[in-house]
């Protein structure tokens, strides 16, 4: 989801694209969405706001899933 060589900060949209896409090939129950290490390059500011995006996309996912 994240391009370490961009400041750029992924839209809910790709990151949700990104995750429905996942979701076709992994188990629901074996997926799991977490920064990792993409954020360790970001500046705090960079970092927070990913992920509250991440967070965001993550609970209406999780919604729709349960």
């Amino acid at each position: 989801m994240y391009d370490i060589h961009s400041p750029r900060v992924p839209k809910a949209e790709e990151i949700e694209h990104l995750l429905r896409k996942a979701l076709k090939v992994v188990p629901k129950e074996r997926l799991w969405v977490n920064p990792d290490c993409g954020l360790k390059t970001r500046d705090w500011k960079e970092t927070i706001e990913q992920l509250q995006v991440m967070v965001e996309v993550t609970k209406k996912l999780r919604a729709e899933l349960v």
